[in-house]
């Protein structure tokens, strides 16, 4: 339950800074909605990949713990990245 209350609370302050970012307009708008966009997928088909090939483990417990860990990695990359800009 905890890591889905920090999924929550780092994908807000990435929505937060990516909306300011494409508010701004301009090239780095631009290819910060190429990039998110291209990210949404490549995370989309790696958790699928990792799904059908075992790895998220053969428990819906287990599997949910991992889909978290998946998109939480990518999302607190995301603030770190966003933050320095």
């Amino acid at each position: 339950m905890f890591d889905t209350w920090l999924l929550g609370l780092e994908t807000s302050a990435v929505v937060t800074s990516r909306a300011m970012k494409l508010a701004r307009g301009g090239e780095s708008a631009e290819r910060e909605a190429r990039r998110m966009v291209a990210e949404k997928i490549e995370a989309m088909l790696n958790l699928q990949t990792l799904s059908v090939t075992g790895g998220l483990g053969l428990t819906p417990q287990t599997a949910a713990r991992k889909s978290l860990a998946h998109y939480r990695r990518r999302v607190r990359a995301n603030r770190r990245r966003l933050a320095k800009e």
